[in-house]
């Protein structure tokens, strides 16, 4: 009972923005959130999620669940949301314009491309300056706001599958268990093989990973 009575307390903490923001008249609620902004490979993915209400058990910053967790967390969402997006930006254009502006790009894809348009904005401690709607930025926003929690969730459950994807085209970097992150062997793999077409050339130690390691 402890358990169940501490996790109520959990989720209606995390729900007093939308509650708030509800009893201000808003009702098209928008989460959003990226993952994959520290890796070597891949691309930054972002979700934006509206959910119906403010009530979605077990939702949580992705960071602190696990794959196992995540998973079917990810298909109740998706059941339940409103409204989701998905917003994907490739390697290439992370390198041409930078990781910060990459993923405010893959969040504006993903709010753009929700079927109905969100009255209002709930981010994680940034703001997308192009993106023409009222926005809320909140510090720790996914552990603060259920529907930012939620965005990261598919993100992160979208971005894992495709990089078990990637996995099967270069096995020899492990993404399936590294999701692109700089581990070592990773790195080892980097020394041995190369880049592949989905790493950030701009990134420190993926064109001369043997450079970065002895540095540290």
């Amino acid at each position: 009972m402890g358990a169940l009575l501490s996790e109520l307390a959990r989720l209606a903490e995390m729900a007093v923005v939308e509650r708030s923001l509800r009893a201000e008249g808003f009702r098209a609620i928008a989460g959003t959130d990226e993952v994959g902004r520290g890796c070597l490979a891949g691309p930054v993915v972002a979700a934006a999620v509206i959910l119906p209400d403010d009530v979605m058990p077990g939702v949580n910053d992705s960071k602190l669940l696990s794959h196992e967790e995540r998973v079917p967390l990810c298909q109740r969402i998706l059941a339940r949301a409103v409204a989701v997006g998905i917003g994907v930006v490739e390697p290439a254009s992370i390198d041409r314009i930078n990781i910060l502006r990459a993923s405010k790009l893959a969040m504006k894809i993903a709010v753009e491309g929700l079927p109905c348009r969100p009255e209002i904005l709930l981010l994680d401690a940034v703001l997308i300056e192009s993106l023409q709607m009222p926005q809320v930025p909140l510090i720790h926003g996914d552990r603060r706001s259920i529907s930012i929690a939620a965005a990261s969730v598919v993100a992160k459950v979208y971005r894992d599958l495709l990089m078990e994807s990637y996995d099967r085209c270069y096995p020899q970097y492990d993404f399936a268990n590294n999701r692109g992150y700089g581990t070592e062997s990773h790195y080892r793999a980097l020394e041995r093989f190369g880049p592949t077409p989905i790493h950030r050339r701009s990134f420190e130690g993926v064109d001369q990973p043997g450079l970065f390691e002895s540095s540290h």
